[in-house]
């Protein structure tokens, strides 16, 4: 870690954003290393990262672009690069588009969401423009009537498609629900949130020659996390030297993990952003190393991203691991954990989506009920004593899981206590 740039980066933002001056006032005039360095409290940061009157920000805001993140609970958080911090984004994260798969000549179509100053669409636009092979891009966008963008799919015999997850399920959805499939197709890029299994299946009958891979692992707030790294875990990334620093913490301790396979949370650390600073900043997910020393970590999920029924925490991670052990035919290609309230008791509701007929189907959502059972006893006993509903079971269409309206992600934990 070089020193000399990480010392002179917080002397800049020390003397240049008032935020960070009040939260380093406490520190030594020179500071050399980031673990000297607290970690961003995440509130007062978005706080002071306003629009009108900031004071998160090193300098006034004349040459930027603005995007929004955060639309899926309380206020909205903007982000701000400059031209050349925008550039060297992009760039460093299409750079690394070989790495997830791309080949020279692949046709690739962009189905991320754009609009209302959300970033993925153009993020992943520009990434490709930078790449250091050539390809043919396709601006569809995720908001696109599905009949529409099958049919550019398949009129241009596109060989990659890029979405979210949820985008890219839907789009299976749609296909197999009027019998078809695009075997075209060899790559899925994925990114904005996790795949998993249950959606791979669900991809595989509709896009059977098409392989998921990670596109990488970046936010529009902390900025490039990880590269992806080739192999048969999509989880695993790579730190992105010298461009970042991502550090895992202890959940407890907040001291630095440096072991291999002890999960913490993420932190990251960007030593090229000057307008928004981004010093040891949450990034919102749990990560472990893999190989540390080459700086290859595995996403384990958001680190707030679970239920609490009663006396009872689920993640939503474990609840994923619990379906696909009842559900060994694959019946299940969506899952949402939905919290609810009745007769003065909560209760979760398990929201399935599956691309069969339901019917018969009962025996499986009994099987995956008492495997959940099983799996967390103080559920049950929390059940029998009756302080929280048995879990229940709901069927659905994958089109009808919940999802952000502005960014097409699945809500994968939905709160409706307040509506009981």
């Amino acid at each position: 870690m070089p020193v000399q740039q990480i010392s002179e980066l917080i002397r800049f933002v020390r003397h240049n954003s008032p935020f960070y001056s009040r939260l380093y006032a406490d520190l030594p005039d020179r500071v050399t290393e980031l673990t000297d360095l607290p970690v961003v409290p995440q509130t007062e940061f978005w706080r002071a990262n306003t629009p009108r009157g900031n004071r998160l920000l090193t300098g006034p805001l004349d040459e930027a672009v603005v995007f929004k993140s955060g639309g899926t609970t309380g206020a909205p958080k903007f982000s701000f690069y400059t031209r050349e911090e925008w550039r060297e984004f992009t760039a460093a994260f299409g750079e690394n588009l070989v790495g997830a798969g791309l080949r020279p000549g692949h046709r690739v179509a962009d189905l991320f969401y754009a609009g209302e100053l959300y970033a993925s669409f153009t993020f992943i636009l520009d990434a490709l423009q930078h790449s250091p092979v050539g390809n043919v891009r396709l601006p569809i966008g995720g908001a696109a009537p599905l009949e529409s963008t099958v049919h550019t799919l398949t009129e241009f015999d596109v060989d990659v498609v890029a979405g979210t997850p949820t985008t890219l399920c839907s789009l299976a959805d749609h296909l197999i629900a009027s019998g078809r499939q695009l075997p075209r197709v060899e790559l899925l890029f994925f990114g904005g949130e996790s795949l998993f299994s249950d959606q791979h299946r669900l991809l595989s009958r509709a896009l059977p020659n098409a392989a998921p891979r990670s596109i990488g692992y970046a936010s529009v707030d902390a900025g490039l996390l990880g590269a992806a790294v080739p192999g048969g875990d999509p989880r695993i990334h790579r730190s992105f030297t010298p461009y970042a620093v991502m550090e895992i913490l202890d959940e407890h301790t907040g001291q630095p993990i440096t072991a291999n396979g002890v999960p913490g949370r993420a932190v990251l650390t960007d030593l090229r952003r000057r307008l928004m600073p981004i010093l040891r900043y949450p990034v919102g997910d749990r990560a472990e190393w893999v190989d540390a020393d080459a700086g290859h970590f595995r996403i384990l999920g958001r680190s707030e991203e679970g239920v609490r029924v009663g006396p009872v925490s689920l993640y939503t991670q474990d609840v994923h691991d619990i379906v696909g052990a009842a559900d060994l035919a694959g019946h299940v290609v969506g899952i949402q954990l939905v919290t609810r309230r009745w007769d003065g008791r909560d209760g979760l509701v398990l929201r399935l989506a599956t691309d069969q007929d339901t019917t018969g189907l009962g025996e499986l959502a009994d099987a995956i009920a008492k495997e959940l059972i099983a799996a967390r006893p103080l559920y049950a006993e929390a059940a029998l004593a009756g302080h929280v509903h048995p879990p229940a079971v709901e069927w659905a269409r994958m089109g009808g899981l919940a999802v952000n309206a502005r960014s097409g992600k699945l809500i994968r934990v939905l709160d409706e206590r307040a509506q009981s």
